[in-house]
């Protein structure tokens, strides 16, 4: 079948319309868009293959796509938004602005240390409620009340989920506003970029659903099934407390929530316009995000080694994934963003004032951060500079 594809790619970035065209042959990719902003300049912005599995509807150039944890990138910003404006200490501890978080001997946990997946609250001990992750109150409750499963500080070990209501709730019992709401006023409106969290239903009807492929997203539900409580690991609660009822993000209950790391809705040029303005330094486009000086400690090192939850090397600022050799995101040395389980990412490399992002609708079984696709776009941007 003859894959659709559109969009724009300036003639030296050919190389990546190959790649990305490539893609749905080689790899069974089944829609996506990636685009590319080079000092604040879009050179590439293209689109393609098919909103749903079945392959009958094109995606198009309005197409939105859940971005997983690419999610925790943008919502890092807003953090690093309220640091720059005197508003949060990141240094403080959690339980200055969140007194409920000091139960079960968390009143010394850091705001630092739960950005940079260091706080030891990857799971849940004790079973939630069925689709409980749709409910912002049970989930932050159940969160202030969990002991840490390794001294906080003191290993690094990644928060798949839970990652997204702590730092949430850190943004919302200052700031007054839900992530999704202040993301909306300071960073969405602003930029005039596509991203919500807490989508609304009229944005459904241009929202791709995701292909289950191989990687079927009922897995860890099926997992949760054969262990029983009592002999479930660290990393299983990780993934499968709370459980779903439907096996999908696909329904409106989740698109409606806001589920801070891993439910975005938006598209490539969105991040990848979001990504070039910080890779800019946190300002272009006559939008100031941050400035420098805050920029610059978000994305320092905060917490490197061994991942505690997956076992590989990860390496992580306030709340952005840097590159590492395991990642291989970027040759620059200062690149920050995230990737996504969905097998997109979404970053910026100050150094070639690069921002760019790739936002696919199918999974993949990943043994690495990115995925072969992931890689080989990335490949083909940095060949084409």
């Amino acid at each position: 079948m003859q894959v659709p594809l559109s969009g724009v790619c300036e003639p030296r970035f050919r190389a990546v319309r190959e790649v990305f065209e490539r893609g749905f042959a080689r790899h069974g990719e089944v829609g996506g868009a990636v685009s590319v902003v080079a000092d604040g300049r879009t050179v590439v912005d293209l689109w393609g293959g098919f909103r749903d599995e079945a392959r009958t509807t094109p995606w198009d150039r309005e197409t939105l796509v859940n971005v997983w944890s690419i999610s925790k990138g943008v919502t890092a910003l807003c953090l690093a938004m309220l640091a720059d404006r005197g508003m949060l200490d990141v240094d403080a501890p959690v339980a200055e602005y969140w007194p409920e978080f000091a139960a079960g001997g968390k009143q010394d946990v850091r705001v630092s240390w739960v950005l940079a997946h260091q706080a030891g609250l990857p799971g849940l001990r004790d079973e939630l409620p069925v689709d409980a992750h749709v409910d912002w109150q049970v989930m932050t409750d159940a969160l202030a009340q969990e002991r840490p499963w390794w001294t906080p500080g003191t290993a690094l070990g990644y928060h798949a989920m839970t990652w997204g209501w702590l730092a949430g709730e850190i943004l919302r019992r200052i700031d007054g506003r839900s992530v999704g709401s202040f993301l909306r006023d300071e960073v969405v409106t602003p930029l005039g970029i596509d991203f919500h969290m807490g989508a609304p239903p009229e944005l459904d009807a241009r929202t791709a659903t995701i292909a289950t492929g191989p990687a079927r997203l009922a897995l860890p539900v099926l997992l949760y099934w054969l262990c029983t409580p009592r002999r479930m690991s660290m990393r299983m609660r990780s993934l499968a407390n709370p459980r779903q009822r439907d096996a999908t993000v696909d329904t409106r209950a989740w698109r409606a929530a806001e589920i801070p790391a891993a439910n975005g809705l938006s598209n490539a040029r969105a991040l990848a316009r979001l990504y070039g303005v910080l890779a800019r330094g946190g300002e272009g486009d006559g939008v100031c995000l941050l400035r420098p000086a805050a920029l610059d400690r978000a994305i320092r090192t905060h917490s490197e080694g061994r991942d505690l939850m997956f076992g590989f090397r990860s390496h992580f600022g306030l709340g952005f994934m840097l590159d590492s050799v395991h990642l291989g995101i970027a040759p620059g040395s200062r690149s920050f963003g995230h990737t996504g389980a969905g097998g997109g990412f979404a970053f910026a490399d100050p150094e070639r004032r690069l921002g760019f992002a790739y936002t696919p609708n199918r999974p993949h079984l990943q043994s690495r951060l990115l995925v072969a696709p992931a890689r080989e776009l990335v490949r083909a941007i940095y060949a084409s500079l």
